[in-house]
């Protein structure tokens, strides 16, 4: 018989984290915790410097926390292998930042074609599938151009789509509209919102603006080191 699925993508237990600032330490998260479950889309709110960046960098096995749990979709990451934490974030976590990040010298469909090549896809297929990604977000018309031939908002929608093309559990966007003009950013994030509830993962997104906050599932912010409630 399988085992059940584990509905949490993320959790995360009695984490903490500081920072040394010359003869001082710099306590950003003090016993955080938190639960993202499948299908979930939460955001992340509050000012720069509140632990927002921090707190995806840990979920995202890109730092570690100096005390406390992590575990992603299921799997507990402390104590594992560079190399476990490098295949997890790989193949189960999905990243969009507020700049793109895309590679210049490759095209849209190439920069889909790369993760999925090093994830061990062959190319044809990782062609295939890069190309239908892009349709999904709208620019597979897009497809054989560079990124600096494209907009900032398609930009995005590249990066979206690589965020998502190998199926991860969870995605994780840090300002993923902060760089975009107010209408540009509304139609980014709702493309964002749209695909990841379709494609059924959990998602962990930090956000300025209230308003997107306001469209997704529950509103977190960090007060005090802790992940509390946001009354937006």
């Amino acid at each position: 018989m399988n085992s059940p699925i584990d509905p949490k993508v993320l959790e995360l237990k009695n984490v903490t984290r500081s920072f040394r600032q010359g003869d001082k330490t710099l306590s950003v998260l003090k016993g955080a915790d938190l639960q993202i479950n499948r299908g979930e889309i939460v955001a992340l709110t509050g000012p720069s410097g509140s632990g927002k960046s921090t707190l995806l960098q840990i979920a995202g096995l890109l730092e570690p926390p100096n005390e406390g749990d992590v575990f992603i979709d299921g799997h507990k990451v402390e104590d594992r292998a560079d190399s476990t934490r490098t295949e997890l974030r790989r193949s189960h976590i999905g990243f969009v930042y507020q700049f793109h990040h895309l590679l210049p010298d490759f095209n849209a469909l190439e920069n889909l074609v790369l993760p999925q090549m090093i994830k061990g896809e062959p190319r044809s297929d990782a062609q295939d599938k890069a190309f239908q990604m892009l349709k999904r977000v709208g620019i597979h018309t897009r497809a054989d151009h560079f990124p600096s031939e494209l907009s900032g908002g398609e930009q995005q929608r590249v990066a979206i789509a690589r965020a998502l093309i190998n199926d991860p559990a969870l995605l994780l966007a840090d300002e993923p509209t902060g760089n975009l003009d107010p209408h540009t950013a509304d139609d980014v994030f709702d493309l964002l919102i749209e695909t990841a509830r379709n494609a059924g993962l959990g998602a962990l997104i930090a956000t300025h603006d209230y308003d997107l906050a306001r469209k997704m599932d529950r509103q977190l912010k960090i007060e005090d080191g802790k992940i509390i409630k946001a009354d937006l």
